[in-house]
């Protein structure tokens, strides 16, 4: 049930995705608050699976070692068809070949356990945080944007996932691979290797500053499309309005101001992102001529063979490209665990506690219960009261209703029979015994609700209305259908019971979806029952049809009936009429009307013309 709260649903903005050799700079980097923590507790995860880590490490050890011996083979096949060194071309040629093979075949194997690795820590992750939410308190989620958990759900869970497919074996594989290539450089000629090292880190600076020009547009792009994509919503769901005040020509302007900016960011993103690669192109291009130049005198000096040349250019290409590497590596783990410390921010929440004494099962306990609120206090956020010093007691089987304007507290009311959250004060008994010892789900079993909004998910009818009684038969269904008055509505429909229902029951109409959330409630057979505004967004005509299926749930059960429609609870036991969390006064329809109080001050605004 929702609280009086208001809760925003908000979505992330999916990070930018362009081609080109920028692409990998184009988002801004997000970044843990504690990095540490959340890389120790995704090492954990790591380790459910240490199988598969030790061959990944294996195949990056096995296939970078591979990579790193090719070309020293190559340049002694070389050496030995310049005739400056002494050895058979053949074992030669086949001991290369065998090398890159090897490298092919443990990058592809790399890739295998990578992706399996991964998967399979997403879909414990997943799991492991879906089963979290929902066992969370009702007030987490009321807390929390609804958007916000959903993107941990998949935007962060897939950012982890990427990382551990790509990230941590590419990081892996760059740092052997510079570590065993700087080796082999220095061991074959330490004066080139110094003259490449050059070259790398003027590679590392060119990289720097352009990746953070375009880090800086992009992020100025993204938020300027995510604006221009909210203007352009707003004036199309606003688009009467727009006509009606003759505002189109303001409309235009606003939206041209913003697409400019946008468009002014983008050549700006897309021109740093173009240079990046004719940079890093030239630099290289550039290390291949210092090395082509440096070694061919050393070469004519009898320093050098052709094949060592020949080597270097290859160990040289082989060397820049992880250095670039770790750079873009290291944003995509930074946002991984960025993502990572906020699914675990989740999963180490505290589970509702549901503890507690278990209540007799209901076919033995149909009596109607009889509910004590004793001097209950509440607030949600412990500085602003929302019930003070509520004393009501409910005779078993009486209809109590709850009344008054909105943000009086009806709805909390109902929220802390249902111990979604506790009272911070007082307490709440059935038949004598205080909720608070009582197991959470054993006393929700024993309630059902009619909510103002019908709520439906993507499944059959049946499936539906059975939502709270899962074991109901066929018989209990048509019964339950039949006293809603829901009977006629399900057999209008293609399938009847086995009809799917979409969209939250769209197909339906409003007064449709609330007899069958009655037939719900009736299938479920509560020994309390909760209507909370059930009527409030239908026709006159539909709540008449309505109230009789109200009427047929309510016999034999204790009600307690939160209205705007003061028609809809003439005929309740006591009407209690809240006013910021405190009782005003309460009675029958009959006295209350008598007294000349707020109550009747209600009915008058109602029914009696007064201003609204």
């Amino acid at each position: 049930m929702a609280t009086e709260t208001n809760k925003n649903d908000t979505s992330a903005m999916p990070g930018l995705r362009r081609g080109g050799p920028g692409a990998r700079f184009a988002s801004p980097t997000e970044k843990a608050a504690d990095a540490g923590a959340s890389l120790k507790a995704l090492w954990g995860y790591f380790m459910r699976d240490k199988l598969y880590v030790i061959a990944i490490i294996i195949t990056v050890m096995a296939g970078t070692a591979a990579s790193i011996t090719a070309p020293d083979l190559q340049s002694h096949a070389i050496d030995i068809i310049a005739g400056s060194r002494e050895g058979v071309l053949l074992y030669a040629v086949l001991f290369m070949l065998c090398a890159y093979l090897c490298g092919a075949v443990m990058q592809f194997a790399q890739g295998i356990l990578s992706a399996k690795l991964s998967q399979r820590m997403v879909h414990t992750l997943r799991k492991e945080l879906f089963s979290k939410l929902v066992d969370l308190p009702v007030g987490y989620l009321d807390r929390h944007q609804h958007g916000d958990l959903m993107s941990r759900m998949t935007n962060d869970v897939e950012n982890i996932s990427t990382t551990i497919s790509q990230a941590v074996p590419s990081l892996t594989s760059a740092v052997l691979t510079i570590t065993g290539t700087a080796a082999f450089m220095l061991y074959l000629c330490w004066q080139l290797a110094l003259l490449s090292f050059a070259a790398i880190v003027l590679t590392l600076v060119a990289t720097r500053f352009l990746a953070m020009r375009i880090r800086e547009h992009s992020a100025k792009r993204q938020s300027t499309l995510g604006a221009l994509n909210a203007r352009v919503e707003e004036m199309v769901s606003s688009y009467p309005s727009v006509v009606a005040f003759n505002r189109q020509g303001y409309a235009r302007s606003e939206f041209n101001r913003t697409s400019d900016t946008l468009t002014r960011e983008g050549i700006k993103t897309e021109l740093y992102s173009g240079i990046l690669g004719p940079v890093m192109n030239c630099i290289g291009n550039l290390d291949f001529v210092i090395i082509c130049a440096a070694g061919g005198y050393l070469a004519t000096e009898g320093l050098l063979t052709v094949g060592v040349i020949s080597a270097f250019i290859v160990y040289a290409k082989q060397f820049s490209r992880p250095v670039n590497e770790i750079g873009m590596i290291y944003g995509q783990i930074q946002t991984a665990l960025a993502g990572a410390e906020r699914v675990f921010a989740v999963t180490n929440e505290v589970s509702e506690d549901m503890s507690g004494r278990e209540l007799p099962d209901r076919e033995g306990t149909q009596a109607p219960a009889a509910l004590t609120f004793d001097q209950v206090n509440f607030s949600y956020d412990g500085i602003k009261p929302i019930i003070q010093d509520f004393s009501l007691q409910i005779p078993s089987g009486a209809k109590v209703a709850l009344v008054g304007a909105t943000g009086s507290g009806k709805t909390t009311i109902a929220n802390l029979l249902l111990r979604f959250y506790d009272p911070s004060g007082g307490s709440i008994c059935l038949n004598g015994e205080d909720i608070t010892g009582i197991s959470r789900g054993s006393l929700r079993h024993q309630v059902a609700v009619v909510p103002q909004e019908t709520i439906f998910f993507t499944d059959t009818v049946r499936n539906n209305v059975c939502y709270g009684n899962p074991e109901a038969d066929d018989e209990e269904l048509r019964l339950a259908t039949r006293r809603s008055l829901a009977e006629d509505a399900v057999d209008r429909l293609s399938s009847g019971f086995s009809t799917v229902m979409v969209n939250a029951g769209a197909s339906l109409s409003q007064g449709e979806r609330q007899l069958l959330s009655i037939a719900r409630a009736f299938v479920v057979n509560p020994r309390i029952l909760i209507l909370d505004e059930a009527t409030s967004s239908v026709d006159t005509r539909t709540e008449l049809a309505i109230q009789q299926a109200l009427q047929e749930i309510m016999r034999g059960r204790t009600c307690i009936i939160i209205a705007h429609r003061l028609s809809t609870i003439r005929d309740a036991d006591t009407i209690v009429v809240l006013d910021h969390g405190r009782i005003v006064e309460s009675g029958s329809h009959q006295e209350l009307i008598l007294r000349r109080g707020a109550y009747y001050e209600l009915y008058q605004t109602q029914y009696a013309g007064f201003a609204t």
